[in-house]
């Protein structure tokens, strides 16, 4: 299940590149991934994330987050990130 912050905030990342950029620069709230996502897509993402102590949550599916972050095609991961 997907909360409002996602689908309401404008400070977000869409996508493996732009989520990873953001791990990096240590700026994320919270991470959503995609259930059905390709397990070696999302790997170095949820690594990094355990690793930094980064709340991970699951979405059922790529075309639910995609929708939430206002895409009109599935994302495998979106982020959150701080102000």
């Amino acid at each position: 299940m997907l909360d409002e912050a996602l689908k309401k905030s404008k400070n977000r990342t869409v996508g493996v590149k732009q989520t990873l950029r953001a791990l990096e620069k240590e700026s994320l709230l919270r991470v959503y991934v995609a259930k059905d996502a390709e397990s070696h897509v999302v790997r170095p993402i949820l690594e990094q994330c355990r690793n930094k102590g980064i709340q991970v949550q699951e979405v059922q599916n790529m075309i639910e987050l995609g929708k939430a972050c206002g895409i009109e095609v599935g994302a495998a991961v979106a982020a959150l990130l701080s102000e």
